[in-house]
């Protein structure tokens, strides 16, 4: 056994979502949004849509652009990404003890996130969360498929969209409440454990991966 985990259980695989599950991106995202207000001149509320992260980024900017300059300023704000929003984010609480909690079970981290994967990976590296495996651009449903190609035991993420993605996994939904999702939210959308942070993830891990392993 090595901290709870038994060797012969199935290799552990534990999925991630990024914004709002490890890192609070919630500043740089807003000074992005602004930076876009000003290359563009079409106003965008950025604390208002930092308080809703989760859903691609195309559906909170066609709330502020019109439907034929939607790809266009999708594009800019992610050109202005890199210089605006990667400083600013900071992990958040418990956010690298989790992780060190999976590699110490000899378990793989596996980030799935609606973000595109090279920004993604720009936050990560930042802030220097060693994680195995990268993939972006899905939501949703749409995360089951990363999540069951590379064999993930668990799901932990802020948003219902996060546990309907574990649900379709076929998988476990862990859920901590530091997005724009209510405790009573995550549980409603069918998560197993909800969390207050993920400082209390590493002591519930081998609770959760018991969990996972009675699905």
């Amino acid at each position: 056994m090595l901290g709870g985990y038994v060797r012969d259980m199935p290799p552990l695989t534990v999925g991630f979502d990024l914004d709002m599950t490890l890192v609070d991106s919630r500043p740089g995202i807003a000074a992005a949004y602004r930076a876009l207000t000003a290359r563009t001149g079409v106003h965008v509320d950025a604390e208002a849509a930092v308080s809703r992260l989760g859903p691609p980024l195309r559906t909170e900017i066609a709330r502020w652009f019109p439907a034929d300059q939607v790809e266009a300023a999708v594009l800019a704000y992610r050109e202005l990404y890199p210089a605006y929003a990667i400083t600013p984010t900071v992990p958040l609480p418990g956010a690298i003890a989790a992780i060190d909690a999976v590699h110490a079970r000899n378990g793989r981290v596996l980030v799935v996130t609606s973000k595109i994967g090279r920004l993604a990976r720009l936050h990560l590296d930042h802030l220097g969360m060693a994680v195995d495996e990268l993939v972006g651009d899905l939501f949703a449903e749409e995360k089951a498929t990363a999540l069951r190609a590379h064999g993930a035991t668990l799901y932990v993420g802020d948003h219902v969209a996060d546990m309907a993605a574990a649900r379709a996994a076929g998988i476990p939904g862990v859920g901590v409440a530091t997005g724009p999702c209510s405790a009573d939210e995550l549980r409603a959308a069918g998560a197993h454990l909800v969390l207050d942070d993920l400082t209390g993830f590493p002591a519930a891990l081998d609770r959760i991966v018991r969990l996972a392993l009675e699905q």
